[in-house]
């Protein structure tokens, strides 16, 4: 049963099993998540941020480490790095629609071109291996759209 829980998880609730785009799809279901809980908590955005992330992490190293095979070591319907990824990529972002929705495509293109060492990452065994990848393009695009971020309020402050 606990298996059964921990591919449900890595398959993203389902998400993983799109036929077109399954990466885009989790990443979609996870800002979807986070723009929730952020609208239901407003003010504690950021600690709900965390927690998906500090909670999520490991648990996608095992959940995604359970769909690994030696045919198969990275398979595609195990999207739960993309749901970590995205709340990576949202860090310190306000939870506007404007700013997901940045966030989603700077992650999506991060994730897709793998810039280094998010390729290196993507070759350690199993879950992690699934995992690092997209915690790697998950800060590339945090760094980006929080300096964005930054520089637009510097701008329109200053």
């Amino acid at each position: 049963m606990l298996t059964s829980f921990g591919r449900l998880i890595a398959i993203g609730f389902g998400t993983g099993l799109s036929p077109v785009a399954p990466g885009t799809a989790g990443s979609l279901a996870a800002v979807a998540i986070y723009f929730l809980a952020a609208s239901l908590a407003a003010d504690l955005a950021g600690y709900v941020l965390a927690a998906l992330i500090a909670v999520g992490l490991p648990l996608g190293i095992w959940a995604t480490g359970l769909l690994v095979s030696e045919v198969d070591p990275d398979p595609g319907r195990a999207v739960w790095d993309e749901f970590v990824g995205m709340w990576v990529t949202c860090l310190l972002l306000p939870p506007t629609a404007l700013w997901l929705g940045a966030a989603f495509i700077c992650f999506r293109f991060f994730d897709v071109v793998k810039p280094w060492p998010a390729r290196r990452l993507e070759g350690l065994h199993g879950g992690l291996g699934i995992m690092a990848d997209d915690v790697a393009a998950g800060i590339y695009g945090a760094v980006l759209l929080n300096l964005a971020h930054f520089i637009r309020v510097t701008w329109i402050s200053g």
